[in-house]
């Protein structure tokens, strides 16, 4: 790929986000009820393709059955508020009262310091799992190994290892690293992993054993890392490079298909179709999911990066709501803009251009247009 000078000292490459490319059609059309949009990771099938990401604004254990029950999957957020108070509810209520964003942010840092609890971790898995739906939970990399134990002993179906940036190959002279290889071998269920950005990552990450990588750094709603760090990279270019990675790891392994799941930038429904496009097989929904009017933080949306002691890097935002998850997920939508009936809108779009599978699909042409009016 050709690089481009930034000056005398330093070269770098052109890449995009959602915004800069859109899909093609092509010479031939389908009935979008021809259309399939399932998609299925280890013994899972599930007939929507995204995990509701693990936010304590987007999944409640409530909201994680609901969202299964819909045909998603919901992932919660084992170092959240569901693991630290019994019930949290009064503190989601106070959080989206607060009318000042300083003081917002001081607050969050106040609450998520109570300790998490493994007990809880337990209890709450346990409420997911008893309603019948696949069980999904995610920790950080820096506190897998200290409750991965609970979380599998709960019986999680599908655990998420999810971070800012995860590698296989982190590396700390103060504590002992947590060995990805290892930990994911000796577990016995499914382990999705990220979140990386790059094919060099996520061929390090493919080689851990993991089932599915998540690909983003920096681009969500609520974020601020580009602000903060400096570090963002274009979600695109990010996707089709990691899905580059699949297929050689393919190769290098003799067949081991590692799901790529878009993790950031996909906040309407356009982005979710794109994100096929890049080589995703699926999506995990953040912001999209904290507009429902039944979500826990009622409109208002933060992460985990927004309640860091020393250096936040996120906030919680203002999204306001625009519909039930049930019309945001599946319709019916009553905006034009792409905030509702998400995978009723890439059902279309496969259809548009003659795809019946999302596989097929990750074969679509692209333009670059880079021109586009961002929203």
């Amino acid at each position: 790929m050709t690089e481009i000078e930034i000056g005398r000292g330093k070269r770098g490459r052109r890449a995009y986000s959602f915004d800069d490319i859109a899909v093609v059609p092509s010479r031939r059309t389908r009935d979008p009820k021809e259309v399939s949009i399932a998609w299925q990771i280890d013994a899972y099938r599930f007939e929507l393709p995204f995990l509701a990401a693990p936010m304590d604004s987007v999944v409640s254990p409530a909201q994680a059955i609901a969202i299964g029950q819909l045909g998603g999957l919901g992932v919660l957020n084992l170092e959240g508020l569901w693991t630290r108070y019994d019930d949290p509810q009064p503190l989601l209520d106070e959080i989206a009262a607060i009318t000042d964003e300083a003081a917002a942010t001081r607050r969050l840092q106040e609450i998520y310091s109570a300790p998490i609890r493994a007990e809880l971790i337990g209890q709450r898995i346990k409420e997911v799992r008893e309603s019948g739906v696949v069980t999904a939970a995610a920790l950080s990399p820096q506190r897998t190994a200290e409750f991965s134990k609970a979380v599998v002993d709960a019986g999680v179906d599908v655990f998420v290892i999810r971070g800012t940036t995860v590698s296989a190959e982190h590396v700390s002279g103060a504590a002992e690293p947590l060995n990805l290889k290892q930990f994911i071998y000796e577990l016995d269920v499914p382990v999705i992993v990220g979140g990386c950005a790059t094919y060099t990552a996520a061929l390090h990450l493919m080689r851990t054993g993991a089932a599915g990588v998540l690909v983003g750094f920096g681009g969500g709603a609520a974020h601020t890392t580009r602000n903060v760090l400096g570090i963002q990279v274009p979600m695109a270019t990010a996707v089709a490079d990691v899905a580059a990675a699949r297929r050689d790891y393919m190769d290098e392994s003799g067949g081991r298909y590692v799901h790529v799941i878009a993790d950031g930038g996909v906040g309407y429904s356009g982005d979710i179709a794109k994100a096929v496009a890049c080589g995703a097989d699926a999506v995990m929904i953040g912001a999209a999911l904290a507009r429902a009017t039944d979500a826990p933080g009622k409109g208002f949306h933060w992460g985990m990066e927004a309640v860091h002691e020393e250096l936040p890097r996120g906030k919680r935002v203002d999204l306001g709501t625009v519909g039930t998850t049930e019309e945001i997920l599946t319709g019916p939508s009553h905006t034009p803009d792409g905030t509702m009936n998400l995978f009723g809108a890439l059902r279309r779009a496969m259809a548009t251009t003659g795809y019946s599978e999302l596989k097929e699909f990750q074969r679509v042409e692209v333009t670059v247009n880079p021109a586009l009016n961002h929203r």
